[in-house]
């Protein structure tokens, strides 16, 4: 099976647009949905050094805050809500004629709809040693048992394992998607001595490229790096993951709906699978990025992965960087001005 990823949208570093006068009066707006304290304190800094005025708020774009965006062609959204159709259209209402997602995936937007009203979209780049690190760290603690280990030791229980952990010089990892995050991932896996093997439509000189369902059957770790479409969508389904090598582990720091949770959970269950470390879930809206400590999950899923001992959860992390933080909003504005230079110039 093979799948096609996005097109991406280079952005330049290390060139500003044209010099201008002292940005005392900023020449572009652009409303910043969904912005976190962090972000917004980086938009603040680095908006004036490219002529750009930002409108920012932490709450997602809905049609109930439409009115932000007015006198704005551009906006800026983050990855952790979905865009409604019915929002896509009042931003186009409202002149928006470019919104720029802080995320490298696009499956919270309709893109084609989008389109359909006026309104192009397109991703930025960020660090992929972000997500490649913390890819890596997941592996490590997987097949170590980190996660038993580290209760016990809360617990002040300090005898070994009951199960050994293993070594990556051991074992054969399988990426799946090699774009730049898979393709980082890979450049950090030849100095553990694993096996690595991969599938992808984009080719990396590092591993043996191989069929999808080889790849499962040899690997003793699958890790997903492929966008998610509607190609990709249950990429691993309960007839793949039944095909995986018994005890093998699955590490996804992709997209949450690459894998069939619902497959998913029994195979760990069972003792199939020797584990999983998991930093996206399928519906993790509503949930990560929230205090939930005194509120209840609806998520059965995710209570059931989470009671399990050889299941890492975290909260769609992986990206969260300093270097990665940065990169994104940069890359927000500068593809804002290159839109506007792009229009402007037909």
């Amino acid at each position: 099976m093979t799948y096609s990823e996005p097109a991406r949208t280079t952005v330049r570093r290390s060139r500003s647009p044209a010099p201008s006068p002292p940005p005392a009066v900023p020449r572009t707006g652009i409303t910043v949905y969904g912005c976190g304290q962090d972000e917004a304190v980086l938009f603040r800094q680095l908006a004036p050094r490219f002529g750009v005025a930002p409108t920012i708020t932490e709450a997602a774009v809905s049609e109930a805050n439409i009115e932000l965006a007015f006198g704005n062609r551009c906006v800026s959204v983050s990855h952790k809500s979905r865009i409604t159709n019915s929002t896509l259209l009042a931003l186009s209402r409202s002149g928006v004629k470019y919104i720029s997602t802080r995320s490298i995936g696009y499956n919270h937007v309709d893109v084609e709809y989008a389109a359909g009203v006026g309104i192009s979209v397109e991703n930025v780049h960020y660090s992929p040693d972000s997500v490649a690190d913390y890819t890596l760290m997941l592996m490590l603690m997987a097949v170590r048992h980190a996660k038993s280990t580290v209760r016990r030791a809360d617990a002040h229980d300090y005898r070994l394992n009951d199960v050994r952990g293993r070594e990556l010089r051991d074992l054969t990892v399988g990426v799946i998607g090699t774009g730049r995050i898979g393709a980082a991932v890979m450049d950090r896996l030849p100095g553990f001595g694993c096996r690595i093997l991969a599938h992808s439509n984009r080719r990396n000189a590092v591993a043996d490229y191989v069929p999808l369902d080889d790849l499962l059957r040899q690997s003793d770790i699958v890790t997903l790096h492929a966008p998610l479409n509607s190609d990709t969508h249950h990429l691993l389904d309960r007839r793949r993951i039944g095909r995986m090598k018994h005890g093998a582990y699955i590490i996804n720091t992709g997209r949450g709906s690459l894998i069939d949770t619902e497959a998913l959970v029994p195979a760990l269950e069972s003792g199939r699978l020797g584990g999983a470390a998991l930093d996206v879930l399928e519906g993790e809206e509503g949930i990560f990025y929230t205090d939930r400590r005194n509120k209840p999950i609806e998520s059965k899923a995710l209570l059931r992965l989470q009671r399990l001992p050889n299941v890492l959860i975290s909260p769609h992390t992986a990206y969260y960087t300093d270097h990665a933080l940065s990169d994104t909003v940069e890359n927000s504005i500068a593809n804002c001005l290159k839109f506007e230079s792009r229009d402007q110039h037909g």
